[in-house]
């Protein structure tokens, strides 16, 4: 008969391993390619663990990679190492797919459905990028470039591809500019806060060998457009928006207490995985009810803090990191968390100065968090993740205190998050007349000079458009980029071009 304390420990999830690689500059040549930088992770994590794990692997999620896709990059990077997992898993494109790669492994383990599993990812924009301006070919296994296609016409509404905003840069600034006029803040007042926010970050950025940039940015840096750090698409410049340009690896190694202790890892390297919590938004962002707030992010953040609070209402997380693809991210999380402006948003140092490895970001916030939470005693650690377009959510709960209760195998809180949601407005693809303003961006050439404006705005009867504004019409420019005000609410009118697109232009004061 089976100890019943080892049957215990057979059903509590650990992380045991992690490892990072960093690649900075170099010989472009020598550069290692994606797969090779997933085989470094992995086997820093299995020599993080102390223990030769990868020999007995039985299940393998490799985030989506984009910089030099692959055919078949499960079969590839097993071959490498010299190994034959049952379950062998290439994940779908999602900044948030990491923690729910983990949260899943740690489930099936939980289940008596796998003994080890690893979670693991890399991109090397920057060789490719390198390599491509200076006509280098690189030696690396052949891609397939097809296995990399994003297909932005299946993410979008057909409307916002007909006005060219599909790009995550384009995108964010309507949720970042709608969600400050809900906190009150003029567009000063709210720059303030994101540079005083990536000021932090780079700080933590400086203390982490892993991270791409390592010197402190002042939040003047962060925020001033300026040669080096020019406006992309109002508010944002160049410092606050994830730095994909990186070649960086990371994997975490997940098994079971019981074969932890059975393998003879140190007690003290075990990090428990509590449990955690998901919900989406509508793919189609002109089908969201607001841009203010993200309920589904709401509704996994509380949730996550939930699994705390039921063990010891007083304890809270030692350690935290919120994504941050683009401002509004962790600033909408740090509120949802009802945390203080100066609270340590970010362990890793943050997708802009640590970088921003695609989808794989995570992995490495996992990695650092692991270490931070070894460094103290019964201590806790948040992460948060989310993909696309303030689409998808998860929150995942770490822990150096082993959990008392057993995981939950239902994690997904979307009917939290609907009961929340108001009606979705209508939207209308044809319309003239007066249209007050939710939400806009400006999109801006590499010269520094406006590209385009694009507003989402309601009518008189609640219904939502999209509309141009004309880099000529510098009136109205001037109105969306006063920072000493607050345009969101703001009266236009609308009108009808000739390329079949509206146009929206602020009414006169």
């Amino acid at each position: 008969m089976m100890n019943p304390i080892k049957n215990l420990q057979a059903r509590i999830p650990v992380i045991v391993g992690a490892g990072e690689v960093c690649e900075r500059g170099g010989d472009l040549l020598k550069s290692s390619e994606p797969l090779s930088l997933m085989q470094q992770a992995l086997l820093l994590a299995e020599q993080d663990a102390g223990a030769p794990m990868l020999p007995m692997l039985d299940s393998l999620d490799i985030v989506a990679e984009l910089s030099w896709p692959y055919a078949d990059a499960c079969g590839l990077l097993s071959a490498r190492l010299g190994i034959k997992p049952r379950r062998a898993v290439y994940g779908e494109i999602g900044g948030e797919s990491p923690l729910r790669f983990i949260h899943e492994a740690a489930l099936r383990i939980a289940r008596g459905e796998s003994r080890i599993a690893a979670v693991v990812g890399a991109e090397a924009a920057y060789a490719v990028a390198s390599a491509l301006k200076n006509g280098v070919s690189l030696p690396w296994t052949p891609g397939d470039p097809q296995a990399g296609d994003l297909n932005l016409r299946d993410r979008v509404h057909p409307l916002a591809f007909r006005h060219g905003v599909t790009m995550p840069m384009q995108v964010y600034p309507f949720y970042e500019n709608a969600a400050q006029a809900l906190w009150g803040q003029t567009q000063r007042q709210a720059l303030a806060e994101s540079g005083r926010l990536y000021s932090q970050f780079s700080q933590a950025a400086a203390r982490n060998p892993n991270a791409w940039l390592q010197r402190i940015f002042t939040p003047a840096e962060i925020t001033t457009p300026s040669a080096r750090n020019r406006l992309i698409a109002w508010p944002y410049t160049k410092h606050v928006i994830a730095n994909p340009r990186v070649n960086q690896g990371a994997a975490v190694l997940i098994t079971s207490l019981r074969t932890a202790l059975e393998m003879g890892v140190a007690k003290d390297r075990l990090i428990y995985i509590w449990g955690g919590a998901a919900a989406s938004e509508s793919r189609d962002y002109l089908q969201r009810d607001q841009y203010q707030r993200s309920h589904a992010q709401e509704a996994a953040l509380r949730a996550a803090v939930g699994l705390i609070e039921e063990e010891d209402a007083t304890a809270t997380f030692d350690f935290i990191e919120l994504y941050s693809c683009f401002p509004c991210v962790p600033k909408m999380a740090r509120r949802a968390l009802a945390l203080t402006e100066d609270a340590r948003l970010s362990v890793a140092g943050g997708m802009s100065f640590f970088g921003a490895p695609l989808n794989n970001y995570m992995t490495h916030a996992a990695a650092s968090l692991v270490r931070s939470l070894r460094s103290k005693a019964d201590s806790f650690a948040l992460l948060y993740g989310q993909g696309e377009f303030v689409t998808r959510h998860h929150a995942l709960v770490l822990s150096s205190r082993p959990n008392p209760a057993p995981m939950m195998d239902a994690y997904n809180v979307d009917a939290i998050a609907n009961a929340e949601r108001a009606d979705v407005p209508r939207l209308r693809l044809e319309y003239r007349g007066r249209a007050a303003l939710e939400t806009y961006t400006i999109i801006y050439r590499r010269d520094g000079e406006p590209e385009f404006g694009t507003v989402i705005a309601r009518t008189p009867a609640g219904e939502r458009l999209m509309a141009r504004v004309a880099a000529d019409d510098t009136e109205t420019l001037r109105r969306l980029t006063d920072l000493d005000t607050q345009p969101i609410g703001v009266e236009g009118h609308v009108e009808a071009t000739a390329d079949g697109l509206l146009a929206w232009q602020s009414s006169r004061s």
